[in-house]
């Protein structure tokens, strides 16, 4: 019976952890509703003021921003947004092969690129993969905060201006619902205006005070809108990806708790029915 015994220690093992994991799901649905409440309430701001970035764009102003002018592209920069923890399924590693794919587009034509990390995992497979890392912001929490994003934001917003980089992609998850995630690499800088067919009317504008001013901070708080709205956004598929994957750790555990048990029943079974046929075998001996 030592086998029985040791599949009894691993049965007891595999249901201490289902237990974790069974409250780790229920943690992370109790996270992932506070999480969309915070990305439901910025995503207003978020569209509206790219809808107003991108009726500047398309108008005729007397002044364009360097951030609205596409020019010859020799070197481009990513603001990587992933996880600070892990247990959350393939959310990073699907993020990060999106990431890997669109840079090599880049390199193929001769363009190298530059990064901007927010999250600890992008950070560790940067260090592994390679790759020439300008900015890195890690451990912003559940609840990160713009003032915790403006130092990186501004480093490539800098290179762009010094034209070290020019063209600036944002890459993060987008919550679609509660089992799907979607990776997606965009363009950040220059400004890519909204298509025509979803512009209902263009205007033209009067400036006060200077053009100049108004637009370059407008811009400014527009692209770190973006961004932090890229990180709330990405901290609740964190969580709608760690309770699904916990769910499947616990419902996994669940079975192989119940293939142990059957697999204990049946050398529990065998072993008395083998001690039986041993005094049977010994009775008829005498």
């Amino acid at each position: 019976m030592a086998g029985a015994k040791e599949l009894r220690k691993q049965i007891g093992s595999i249901k201490n952890t289902q237990k974790i994991t069974s409250a780790m799901q229920m943690v992370a649905a109790s996270k992932m509703r506070k999480a969309q409440d915070r990305m439901a309430k910025g995503r207003p701001y978020t569209d509206q003021i790219r809808a107003v970035i991108s009726h500047m764009a398309n108008a005729s102003s007397e002044y364009r921003h360097q951030f609205m002018v596409e020019r010859d592209v020799s070197r481009v920069g990513y603001i990587v947004v992933t996880t600070d923890k892990g247990l959350c399924g393939g959310l990073n590693v699907n993020l990060l092969k999106a990431v890997v794919a669109d840079m090599k587009r880049w390199v193929d034509q001769g363009v190298e690129a530059d990064l901007c990390l927010i999250g600890n995992k992008g950070i560790q497979f940067f260090r592994a993969y390679g790759g020439r890392v300008v900015a890195a912001t890690q451990n912003i929490g559940e609840t990160p905060a713009v003032a915790d994003l403006i130092g990186s934001i501004k480093v490539m917003l800098d290179a762009f201006d010094e034209g070290k980089v020019d063209k600036i992609f944002l890459a993060n998850n987008v919550f679609v619902n509660t089992m799907s995630q979607q990776p997606t690499v965009r363009q950040l800088v220059p400004l890519d205006p909204m298509d025509d067919a979803t512009m209902k009317h263009r205007w033209d504008y009067i400036y006060e005070p200077e053009a100049r001013d108004l637009i370059e901070d407008l811009l400014t708080r527009y692209i770190e809108a973006q961004v932090y709205q890229a990180v709330v956004e990405n901290v609740a598929c964190e969580q709608a990806a760690k309770m699904v994957a916990m769910k499947s750790a616990t419902e996994n555990a669940g079975e192989l708790i119940d293939e142990l048990e059957l697999i204990m029943n049946n050398a529990r079974q065998a072993a008395i029915t083998q001690e039986i046929s041993e005094i049977v075998g010994g009775a008829a001996a005498v």
